[in-house]
């Protein structure tokens, strides 16, 4: 994506390449994502949780789960149209301050969005305000392509920028505050907008058979809680740290 256009001009560019990428497939990922909710992450989930979905595209998990309060954070303005009515939309670049009081998170999730952000320092940037804003026992939740087990598919895809690894993912959670909770290199499949959807059945199956994650998950899984060492919004880097 073009770092130098408007936030609006982006979110309008959003627009049109996700209308196109996810046209017909509305009801299909609804459904995936309710089996993944209730099957596999509703573990890390409470009815009593404030939750925030980063980058939450149409909105597909903080629609599913049952939280006492419900954010969703996202630049396409087409996610107005998909997020339930107790969700709070916040339509900004993830990369500058949030709208949310310290500590008030109890968990921040992102599905495939990370690798669509601009640089390493944005990446760093949404990690330290998504720390400042998580609750000392909260937890941050990534969900994203692993590119090791990729190669040129990762690319097939105009709008990833940031290759990542479960391994670059839990480097730069602890750069900026975090302590890695659980770190898995394969856990689902690639993409549901190109190829094989497999039934809903299959996917309960594969949820509970995490040798079928050692072969066919391209995904990596990685979650992280705030480090008590660190405080809110502080971290270890340092100006001009980066690469």
């Amino acid at each position: 994506m073009n770092s130098s256009i408007s936030p609006s001009e982006l979110g309008a560019e959003l627009k049109r390449i996700y209308g196109v990428r996810f046209s017909g497939l509305e009801a299909y990922r609804a459904s995936v994502w309710r089996v993944l909710v209730s099957e596999f992450f509703s573990q890390w989930l409470k009815p009593s949780d404030t939750i925030l979905d980063l980058g939450c595209g149409y909105g597909e998990f903080i629609n599913t789960v049952n939280a006492a309060s419900k954010f969703a954070m996202d630049l396409n303005p087409s996610a107005k149209e998909h997020v339930g009515p107790d969700v709070r939309l916040i339509q900004q670049d993830c990369s500058v301050s949030w709208p949310l009081p310290d500590r008030s998170l109890d968990i921040v999730f992102t599905s495939n969005f990370f690798e669509h952000l601009p640089s390493k320092q944005a990446l760093q940037a949404t990690l330290i305000e998504a720390r400042r804003c998580l609750k000392p026992q909260g937890r941050l939740i990534a969900l994203g392509p692993n590119v090791r087990f990729l190669s040129g598919e990762y690319w097939d895809f105009f709008d990833h920028q940031l290759p990542l690894t479960e391994l670059s993912l839990s480097e730069v959670l602890i750069m900026t505050g975090y302590r890695v909770e659980r770190a898995i290199a394969k856990f689902l499949p690639y993409t549901m907008s190109r190829g094989f959807q497999p039934p809903i059945a299959a996917l309960r199956l594969y949820l509970r058979l995490p040798i079928l994650w050692k072969l066919l998950g391209r995904q990596f899984l990685v979650i992280g809680q705030p480090s008590p060492a660190i405080g809110a919004g502080e971290s270890l880097l340092t100006p001009g740290s980066t690469r």
